[in-house]
């Protein structure tokens, strides 16, 4: 899966500021623009980890529910 980021200099403190416009407030910074692009990676990574685990405790019956794992590339 790929997302789109925006990759902005921070004219202010140094270095760059990133962020996922299709993952609201799903931000991260770096000196570099390739450090960056690494830390917007795992942010990403946070971000939809997080949203899994939330919509997994919205299940009504688990006992009933067939739980399956899958890639997404």
């Amino acid at each position: 899966m790929k997302f789109q980021v925006v990759i902005e200099e921070d004219l202010e403190d140094g270095g760059y500021v990133v962020h996922c416009p299709a993952l609201k407030g799903c931000w991260s910074q770096g000196d570099t623009i390739e450090e960056a692009s690494g830390n917007i990676k795992e942010a990403i990574v946070g971000y939809l980890k997080t949203l899994n685990d939330r919509a997994m405790h919205d299940i009504k019956s688990p006992g009933r529910a067939l739980i399956k794992e899958v890639a997404v590339i």
